[in-house]
């Protein structure tokens, strides 16, 4: 303890000395000690979350070129760098002890090599710059789900950012007990020029699962820094996986029935794929729109939110068809825009917001004009394709009341969906959890978007939409929510969605706002209240009680030919698919659960028998 103490008393001033000893824990000292020897600041900030220090961290941000005021005093902009737009797969390692494989989907590096490179990169990096310590919990505090995590950063955009996502916990770490687990995150966006970090070559993040701790160098983009998002919940995985519950990229919301009944549901699609929007929809209620713990408690699944805010994609977001995000981002509630346009009267705007493009104004590349090229010949939008919006939950008018229930809500169904042109219909129940877990969680497959580097429009194996975040080998992952399951007498349903299914002249047969229907549906599901077809994929709506919830919640007549075309079973491409996830798992995840297997195999002999008996593409009148 003196040592820590010694550097921690040099480095502080007696203000700041006092904010952190007032937190009795002395791994906590310990590691923003280190964190001051490795980084070497100028200054060094304590923030005990009154009113007075995070306004300073909002008013930094600004003084410091991070965040530019707009024409509404509550909203700012930032803007990261040209190359440093969107999470970064192939630089995110883990640091993987001698002995231990976590498996081919993940990157990953020998543990005593990865630190040398965390020791040489963030050495000295915040030198002439201040560090930010802060503290936040995940999910509600002093709850089943709390997990205290400690932020360090030299970056006042990501503390602030934080402050509007997550549930601030100075006060809870000062009642904490010594044994409690905490994540660590250490962040450093390096050189910058114009508030931008510069060394994005040598940016990277690594991941110390031994010491529940992340390194972020070199880069500022959220999603590569600011720790309590989905660099913490490759910590809670493991956490999960060591106390028999599951942290999930999911969002929570109420899906709101008849009688003035709640369904809870959670939900997850990968990134640009409707996860937002449908926690969104109209008509219901949001618990969170991302990051989800589910344990069991009192012999049922109960879900928190991990966040307090949402840090979105702006993207397409019009008044029409998101009234009540548009609001909040209209409103005087406290706003970060990033990666937008920002027009002459300092007001935002991004790319298909429903009104006409802009004729000028600064971008993330500088002052920009209609026409403006980059180095390559290639026309650089007025807003960039993962430009985000971070808000708090507290602004929304459709929260749902339960977001800091210390028990969570009890769980009736669970989604996963992606993008899919040619597979999945447009929503389908699997026929117990297993097959859920086999067939719609652990075979999702997804069209790459823009919110991570790399093309778009490539399919990719995404399972559990969870792929990129896993910390564990996957076949063990996928025996945790099996087990899981087996451990509830109640288990909730699951179900796939697919909104972006397309005919063979390429286009879209749903609507964006169809997304309720289904979900109306899925309620119903839950309670029994409608029967379903049978398909040897899994149960799907009759159309008599879809062209109910069409005219009763969208007042919109829906005919026998839009079902009957989205609802075909497209038999060779759900075998094709078979095909393609199968040999995924028998080639890469050789701890694959053999009951795995043994649901797939089932599911293609389902398929090849209808096959041979009724033909390749199937109205569903075919199943009765």
């Amino acid at each position: 303890m003196s040592k820590a103490l010694d550097v921690l008393e040099t480095a502080l001033t007696e203000t700041n000395l006092r904010k952190l000893l007032a937190i009795p824990n002395y791994s906590v000292h310990r590691f923003v000690a280190e964190a001051i020897n490795l980084c070497k600041p100028m200054k060094v900030f304590i923030c005990n979350d009154t009113k007075m220090d995070t306004e300073y961290i909002r008013r930094t941000a600004i003084a410091r070129g991070e965040e530019t005021p707009l024409a509404n005093p509550y909203h700012t902009v930032h803007f990261d760098g040209l190359h440093d737009q969107a999470r970064d797969k192939e630089s995110t390692i883990y640091l993987v002890p001698e002995g231990e494989n976590l498996g081919e989907q993940l990157t990953q590096m020998n543990r005593e090599k990865g630190l040398k490179i965390v020791q040489t990169r963030l050495d000295g990096s915040m030198d002439n710059k201040k560090m930010v310590v802060r503290f936040f919990c995940l999910g509600p505090l002093d709850s089943p789900f709390s997990i205290p995590v400690v932020q360090i950063t030299d970056s006042f955009y990501v503390a602030h950012s934080e402050d509007l996502l997550y549930r601030r916990g100075y006060e809870y770490f000062r009642r904490l007990a010594d044994d409690k687990e905490i994540f660590w995150m250490l962040h450093s966006s390096g050189k910058l020029i114009h508030s931008v970090s510069t060394d994005w070559k040598k940016r990277g993040v690594m991941i110390d699962y031994k010491e529940n701790t992340v390194y972020s160098m070199n880069t500022q983009y959220a999603g590569n820094t600011i720790g309590l998002k989905k660099l913490a919940l490759r910590l809670a995985i493991r956490k999960a996986d060591r106390e028999s519950w599951l942290a999930e990229h999911m969002f929570l919301m109420a899906v709101h029935g008849p009688s003035q009944r709640r369904t809870y549901f959670t939900g997850a699609f990968p990134s640009g794929c409707g996860k937002t929007s449908t926690s969104m929809v109209r008509g219901n209620t949001i618990v969170g729109d991302d990051l989800t713990y589910l344990k069991i408690i009192d012999g049922k699944v109960r879900a928190a939110n991990v966040e307090r805010g949402i840090f979105g994609i702006i993207r397409s977001i019009t008044q029409k068809d998101d009234p009540v995000i548009w609001d909040v981002l209209h409103s005087n509630q406290p706003t970060i825009f990033s990666n937008v346009l920002i027009t002459e009267d300092e007001t935002p705007r991004w790319l298909d917001d429903g009104n006409e493009p802009p004729s000028g104004g600064i971008n993330y590349s500088g002052e920009w004009f209609p026409g403006k090229i980059d180095k390559n010949g290639e026309e650089i939008p007025y807003a960039h394709n993962n430009a985000r919006y971070t808000i708090g939950l507290e602004g929304l008018a459709n929260l749902d009341d339960a977001l800091d229930d210390l028990r969570g809500v009890e769980v009736g169904g669970i989604i996963y969906g992606g993008r899919d042109t040619n597979t999945w219909v447009p929503v389908q129940q699997s026929f117990d959890w297993t097959h859920g877990v086999v067939t719609m969680g652990a075979s999702l497959e997804s069209e790459t978007t823009f919110a991570t580097l790399g093309p778009s429009g490539v399919r990719k194996f995404q399972p559990f939409s969870n792929l990129d975040f896993i910390s564990i080998p996957l076949g063990k992952y996928i025996q945790n929510h099996l087990d899981f399951g087996n451990n509830v007498k109640h288990t909730p349903c699951i179900f796939s969605v697919n909104y972006f299914l397309k005919d063979k002249e390429g286009n879209y047969i749903s609507d964006k706002l169809d997304k309720m229907v289904w979900l109306k549906w899925m309620e119903q599901r839950v309670h029994g209240d409608v029967n379903a077809i049978k398909t040897p994929t899994g149960y799907i709506p009759i159309y008599e009680d879809l062209r109910e919830l069409f005219k009763c919640h969208l007042d919109k007549e829906y005919s026998r030919n839009e079902y009957n075309s989205q609802f075909t079973i497209r038999i060779p491409e759900l075998l094709e698919k078979i095909d393609r996830i199968e040999s995924i798992y028998r080639r890469t995840v050789p701890d694959t659960p053999r009951i795995f297997f043994d649901v797939l195999i089932e599911q293609r002999s389902r398929l090849l028998e209808t096959q041979h008996d009724l033909g390749k593409y199937l109205l569903p009148s075919a199943f009765g």
